[in-house]
């Protein structure tokens, strides 16, 4: 059986991002059978005013908002992959659940170290990261037309999806949810927006 194919972009900063992210390792955690393409994405960059040079040449580019975490979590991913969904949830985390800088080296190594990693050689690393933080922005903005996260990556289109919660370690929501946005986009081509005008009750 051909396990179900997508990617998911995010950035650490946005609340959503993290829903939809939750959603997914959540599910995978459980034994969802997925093959799934984390991409990095940065809200920072994206945000730019026209015909400003782009943040990855510039000194201070880990001081950018965002930038450090998807660095360090890029150095994770090449050096430790099994560790990667872990620091994912603990850097979502630390923004969202617990108010915390991303841009504090302290503070992001705090949440490696709370996961036993090496907290001085991942922050260390992150500089040698942004090579690989800009190729992915530049193919997701080039290839894939995408301006913001979460965007889900299928197989023909890239579509743009808010969910309003947080799965809960609720398996079965979650995956249920992820394969019902995952067939709409790949399966419906021609149902390019569906927005809903109010908020749920």
């Amino acid at each position: 059986m051909t396990p179900l194919t997508f990617g998911l972009t995010y950035d650490y900063l946005c609340p959503f991002a993290r829903n939809a992210n939750e959603h997914v390792v959540t599910a995978l955690r459980a034994g969802a059978a997925w093959d799934v393409t984390f991409a990095p994405f940065s809200l920072a960059q994206a945000h730019l005013e026209d015909g400003e040079a782009p943040l990855w040449g510039r000194d201070d580019v880990l001081l950018r908002s965002g930038i450090l975490a998807l660095a360090v979590a890029e150095v994770v991913r090449a050096e430790s992959p099994q560790r990667f969904l872990d620091l994912h949830l603990a850097l979502f985390a630390l923004r969202h659940d617990d108010g915390g800088d991303l841009r504090d080296p302290v503070q992001v190594a705090g949440a490696l170290e709370r996961l036993g990693l090496d907290a001085p050689r991942c922050i260390e690393a992150a500089a040698d990261a942004i090579t690989t933080l800009a190729a992915s922005h530049r193919h997701l903005t080039e290839e894939r037309h995408v301006w913001g996260v979460p965007t889900f990556l299928g197989a023909r289109r890239a579509v743009f999806v808010r969910f309003l919660d947080r799965p809960n370690g609720d398996a079965e929501l979650a995956r249920r949810r992820i394969e019902r946005v995952v067939a709409l986009v790949d399966d419906e081509p021609m149902l390019h927006e569906f927005k809903q005008v109010d908020l749920p009750q």
